[in-house]
């Protein structure tokens, strides 16, 4: 049976491959928040434009859309995390074996980690502003 210990390169890759992930998947988050606030805005812009305050309401679908999506990187980011910390605690326990190596997935059900980053702190107030604002154009434009 074979056990790897920290210093082992094949640990140290594994937990880089892990971590480069994890980044990724937050990296893919901010660009989604990003994307969504210049699409946004720009909707809201050209509504304004055209004095048309009922069409501020186009603007919900890139939000709901980039707010799906954004929960979806959240969660994977969220099971590849709990991947990392599973594997770390086998490191700790001596318990890391070579099936244990390069296996890059997120623990956990799929749908439960999107359902518990949709109700995350970093989702709601950013995507219940853009809702209120949407809505607060559509009321007070003209």
């Amino acid at each position: 049976m074979n056990r790897y210990g920290e210093e082992s390169q094949a640990v140290q890759s594994h937990l880089s491959i892990l971590q480069n992930v994890i980044q990724r998947m937050a990296a893919n988050s901010s660009a989604s928040k990003a994307w969504c606030i210049t699409l946004v805005s720009a909707i809201l812009v050209i509504v304004a434009d055209k004095l048309k305050p009922d069409y501020a309401l186009i603007a919900l679908i890139p939000t709901v859309l980039f707010l799906v999506l954004d929960a979806y990187y959240l969660g994977l980011e969220l099971g590849f995390r709990n991947s990392y910390n599973s594997f770390i605690e086998k490191l700790h326990n001596n318990r890391v074996e070579q099936s244990d190596l390069y296996a890059v997935k997120p623990t956990g059900k799929k749908i439960l980690l999107f359902l518990k980053s949709l109700l995350s702190f970093s989702v709601w107030p950013f995507y219940g502003t853009l809702f209120f604002m949407i809505y607060l154009s559509k009321c007070f434009l003209l």
